[in-house]
């Protein structure tokens, strides 16, 4: 018989609204801001196009974030959309959200930022010494770079590994080191910093910012990937404690001062940097630094940022392995991975198939093209769970809702809207991204059902599994209801 996530006992309440916060934060300050500015100042070539694609991108993130926050508060189990999904649509899309979030929810990501972290640290001393092509393509890159990548996810999969508590703190300090940093950068480089002011002013002159345009949508595949993150505390919410009340409060305020520090810091790039030295650069933030104080500064600079990136690769693997945590206790997934180390109460295995995955990307996908298929595909996955949310409120108006979506019906009207434009436009603009993300729900469809032949779901799976005792207000424990 199969064994609900949310009845395995093996999670415990213990992450506070300051823990939570930390973590969608986390989740969302990491490689994007640091590297994607220079992309999309490649694709729109303006000053004032970078910063309102930052701030539609944050206004999508924010809408997002006020509809999972009542999905969390109603249901505020491990696994996030995965479990939110199971209970609007059914096992196969379930499945499939979470077959997204192990491949490109988290496993690339993490790579992406170990990648973007390498890059930081070593500067100029990135060239590969070993490159394996397939057919035109590279497959496998070994560098100082990917070495030490590698040797980043491995070390905090480890931290992870070894107990919710030391992951948590390793967590928050790294989190708080991380704010610091780019709240210290942005006021000293606006204020002490040798810029140009008249590149700020022309984001504030009225212009002809292509906001219906190709390319626009385009470079909101990269802001999306900066802002993805915002839904984090969702994941964990079979951990948090209060999760009626700490849920969407994590979620809504992390989104919002996430968004303040994003324009806060591209406004820092645009005063240090003109357009063309900013296009398609990955390193924005060391060559801001030695623009607004000196070369020596910059390198002190990158070394600063690959630590905080860290912080993104510690956020993301504490949040990931509770969804494949949630399926493999379902018995939609490999068994063995629901099973809880008994010591540090985590999911161990969970966290380190992800570690291997994210191994593999490393070394067999650039940066860029990480991005791009990172935010096609995510999108596809959250505009379904924004879908099921509407659905609920239709079909089950009885369920309790702490809270209720700011702005009902239009705030969910329009982030599918605007998902839908960036996904329609990633298929005609970047259709190999595209591919790679239908060829990977596609992937998941054909191994679902080799995991779950037909006729082998349980009776009554869509209804959802037996509440827990603190879901909201209990003790706490995670049991089962008697």
């Amino acid at each position: 018989m199969r064994q609900s996530a949310a009845n395995t006992g093996g999670l415990k309440r213990e992450i506070g609204l300051g823990s939570a916060l930390i973590l969608v934060i986390a989740n969302m300050v990491g490689t994007g801001v640091f590297t994607t500015s220079g992309f999309i100042m490649a694709e729109l070539g303006s000053a004032q196009a970078l910063v309102l694609c930052w701030l539609v991108g944050g206004l999508f993130a924010l809408t997002g974030a006020l509809c999972y926050a009542e999905l969390g508060a109603m249901m505020p189990h491990a696994g996030g959309e995965y479990y939110y999904l199971r209970r609007t649509f059914g096992m196969l899309p379930a499945f499939l959200s979470g077959w997204i979030s192990l491949i490109v929810g988290f496993s690339a990501p993490i790579a992406a930022a170990a990648i973007a972290s390498a890059t930081y640290l070593l500067g100029g001393g990135r060239e590969p010494w070993f490159t394996l092509e397939c057919y035109g393509r590279t497959v496998c890159v070994l560098s100082p770079a990917t070495l030490l990548a590698i040797g980043m996810v491995v070390a905090l999969s480890l931290v992870h590994y070894h107990s919710l508590r030391l992951g948590r703190r390793v967590q928050n300090g790294l989190t708080l080191f991380k704010i610091g940093l780019i709240l210290l950068f942005s006021v000293v480089g606006l204020w002490l910093g040798e810029g140009d002011v008249s590149r700020m002013a022309d984001v504030f002159h009225a212009g002809d910012a292509p906001l219906f345009s190709g390319g626009f949508a385009v470079s909101l595949i990269f802001v999306s990937f900066a802002y993805s993150g915002w839904n984090a505390a969702a994941y964990l919410g079979g951990e948090i404690k209060r999760p009626e009340r700490n849920v969407p409060l994590a979620l809504i305020g992390g989104t919002v001062v996430v968004t303040a520090m994003y324009l806060l810091l591209n406004f820092v790039y645009i005063y240090a940097l003109p357009a063309e030295a900013m296009q398609g650069a990955l390193d924005l933030g060391v060559r801001a630094g030695d623009v607004l104080f000196g070369s020596g500064f910059g390198k002190a600079m990158g070394v600063a940022i690959a630590f905080g990136l860290l912080s993104v690769i510690s956020a993301m693997i504490m949040a990931g392995p509770r969804v494949y945590y949630a399926m493999a206790c379902d018995g939609v997934f490999f068994r063995n991975i629901c099973r809880i180390d008994a010591g540090g109460h985590t999911p161990g295995r969970s966290i380190l198939l992800q570690g291997g995955l994210a191994v593999v990307m490393i070394v067999s996908t650039t940066f860029e093209t990480l991005l791009a298929y990172i935010g096609f595909t995510l999108a596809l996955s959250s505009m379904l769970t924004v879908c099921g949310l509407i659905k609920l409120r239709l079909s089950a108006p009885e369920m309790p809702r702490p809270y209720r979506t700011l702005g009902y019906p239009l705030t969910p009207l329009l982030f599918i809207g605007g998902n839908a434009w960036i996904v329609v436009h990633s298929l005609l603009c970047q259709p190999l991204a595209g591919v790679y993300g239908l060829g990977t729900i596609v992937l998941g469809a054909l191994f679902y059902r080799l995991l779950m032949p037909a006729g082998e779901e349980q009776p009554g799976w869509k209804a959802g599994p037996p509440e827990q005792v603190g879901a909201a207000g209990g003790d706490g424990s995670g049991t089962r209801r008697g």
